[in-house]
């Protein structure tokens, strides 16, 4: 993302669904961004982008409250091809793998799936401290219509 783009939507950040302190309720929050703001009468997310949108979000708030000391701030938007999430968490620690290549654990030693499938569903993966503490994390999950034929 660029660097504007990603303070537009960091600023926001805090300031995004005042409902949302749970995974639960940041999905139910991203779906609606995507029926209001991204379907039209002329075109409709794939279903299954969605719900690799929904996992997405689901594992970088549930990162944000168990690993991030808490979830500091969560925004979800029509970005382009796709719809941008930005979590805030009170940590300045920046997950290991968070970059990585995508690849999935072959066991557990003290690191699960999440970054792996966070990194293999979105794209243009930011992780930024904060000047106040914290971090954000900020992807942008790609969404493609509905009865249209691949074109990666």
């Amino acid at each position: 993302m660029r660097s504007e783009e990603r303070q537009r939507a960091e600023a926001g950040a805090g300031q995004g669904p005042a409902a949302v302190t749970s995974a639960a309720e940041a999905r139910a929050y991203a779906r609606s961004v995507v029926r209001e703001k991204w379907d039209s009468p002329l075109r409709t997310a794939r279903e299954e982008d969605v719900v690799d949108l929904l996992l997405v979000v689901s594992e970088l708030v549930t990162n944000a409250i168990r690993h991030g000391q808490g979830l500091a701030g969560f925004e979800a938007a029509v970005d382009g091809d796709g719809v941008r999430v930005v979590v805030r968490d009170r940590s300045d620690v920046v997950p290991r793998g968070a970059l990585g290549s995508g690849e999935l654990p072959r066991g557990h030693h003290g690191s699960g799936y999440g970054w792996p499938l966070i990194v293999r569903l979105a794209r243009e993966i930011a992780v930024d401290r904060l000047d106040g503490g914290g971090k954000s994390v900020s992807v942008l999950v790609p969404l493609r219509e509905s009865g249209r034929p691949d074109t990666a």
